[in-house]
């Protein structure tokens, strides 16, 4: 049905699923004549859109009629189904998510942030240029992986949207340097702005919806973000990439083209991945402080239960665009990395295909975590591990994100925290077993120690099992 209509391809046609899921989203999933109804004026709108972009007032870009209209409609068309059907506030009776993945309040912030920051400098000193490369793909992957803690493992709102958010600062960073001669720290303020900004027109967009029609309209807002702005060469790339000039402050170059080489001279220079060290350890503590705050309390409860929270004096709605503004400014920042350490942006980067894969390591590594953050970058797409993997095992690494949907499926069902919450459970659960174990073996000594009879037999056992 779909072929004929557009180019077999695997990306247009998976594609055709953003309009089918507005036209149930109208019907609110549950009416098969309103779904059939709003796919046909779906349908009927993009054809007229079609003809209409054949006319000669319409806007062009370069010669050629302005590309992702189609998208930016069925964008519109969501917010409108949303603005007619959704709520502030789940109603009453609606389904609620029984099963969440616990957030643990960060103890250690000092220890493990000392620790990462010798590792990475490290790494990058003695690790050659080909790892060292992947290494810094794995830090700007766990900066992505940090903005869905946030807006998803704390808040419980399922974005797609982070990594379109860092193509928009990738691409503001690009158009300051180039067109503007606004370089860093500059360019790379002025681009997470941008990404901050859109991220709260996808957000308050979102507002009165959750779990997945949230995810519809954010997938949505991806696409349309995609094909109208990256594919566009007036603010984007068209199907090119943009230039970016490398950072220099006060003189001193910063950028993957620096002096200092490391150990085996050669680029991406590690002055670059050492300002990426500082940044991810400055996020992480930026994530793991909100976590302790109050905010990030108020966070937790408004995943848990919006009414409840709201009945408890949170204002929800103020939470909520508090999150999406940060997660925006955290992928704004892994936007301008990513531009920095390759030299330019091009619109493949920050597809919908790459944001989903972001979502199912974020999950993998535990999407409620800073540490969770740190696994998943490290497993990411051309991260650190899956190219250790293919230089060693001499496995393609385009086997990575089916072997990442894989394990995120078994994940969710087998292992719904993650690597680093799992981790953490297991450790909890050893912590507990030590310290009943050292209390059972106290307990004799301190009830004969106070003038009480001896422990009667299997004392012990008891108290251990208490």
């Amino acid at each position: 049905v779909a072929a004929p209509l557009a180019q077999a391809d695997s990306l247009t046609l998976v594609l055709f699923i953003v309009p089918a899921l507005a036209a149930a989203l109208f019907a609110g999933f549950t009416s098969l004549w309103v779904a059939c109804l709003a796919g046909f004026g779906i349908g009927i709108g993009q054809s007229l859109m079609t003809w209409v972009s054949t006319l000669s007032w319409f806007p062009t870009d370069k010669g050629n009629p302005m590309p992702g209209v189609q998208g930016l409609l069925t964008f519109l068309l969501l917010v409108l189904a949303i603005s007619l059907r959704g709520a502030s506030l789940p109603t009453r009776g609606e389904l609620v998510e029984k099963r969440l993945p616990i957030a643990p309040r960060p103890r250690h912030l000092l220890r493990p942030s000392v620790v990462l920051a010798v590792l990475g400098v490290v790494l990058l000193i003695v690790l050659p240029f080909s790892y060292r490369q992947a290494l810094m793909l794995s830090m700007v992957g766990m900066v992505v992986c940090l903005s869905l803690v946030v807006i998803t493992g704390y808040v419980g709102q399922v974005s797609l949207a982070q990594v379109t958010l860092a193509g928009v600062s990738g691409f503001a960073v690009s158009h300051m340097a180039v067109k503007a001669d606004i370089g860093f720290p500059w360019g790379p303020l002025v681009g997470t702005i941008a990404a901050v900004l859109i991220g709260l027109v996808v957000g308050a967009s979102a507002l009165r919806v959750r779990g997945a029609s949230l995810a519809v309209v954010t997938l949505a807002g991806v696409v349309a973000i995609e094909q109208f702005g990256f594919a566009n060469r007036r603010w984007g790339a068209g199907s090119s990439g943009s230039p970016v000039v490398q950072p220099e402050l006060f003189g001193v170059k910063l950028g993957s083209d620096a002096g200092y080489r490391g150990l085996d001279g050669k680029v991406p220079s590690p002055v670059l991945g050492f300002v990426f060290v500082g940044v991810v350890i400055a996020l992480c503590l930026l994530v793991a402080s909100l976590r302790r705050s109050v905010l990030g309390q108020q966070m937790l409860a408004v995943r848990a239960n919006e009414r409840a929270a709201a009945a408890a004096g949170i204002n929800v709605t103020r939470v909520k665009i508090t999150a999406y503004a940060i997660s925006s400014f955290i992928a704004g920042t892994a936007g301008w990395m990513y531009a920095y350490n390759f030299g330019s942006v091009s619109a493949a980067r920050f597809g919908i295909m790459i944001a989903l894969g972001f979502v199912a390591f974020a999950y993998i590594g535990g999407i409620t975590m800073v540490a969770g953050a740190v696994v998943g970058g490290l497993v990411a797409t051309e991260g650190l591990v899956p190219y250790t993997v293919e230089e060693l095992l001499h496995i393609d690494g385009n086997w990575t994100l089916l072997v990442g949907g894989l394990i995120l499926i078994v994940t969710l069902i087998q292992n719904p925290e993650g690597i680093a919450g799992t981790t953490y459970l297991k450790n909890q659960a050893k912590r507990a077993r030590a310290a009943a174990e050292q209390s059972a073996a106290h307990e004799p000594v301190e009830r004969s120690g106070a003038g009480h009879e001896p422990a009667p037999s299997g004392a012990h056992e008891l108290v251990g099992e208490t």
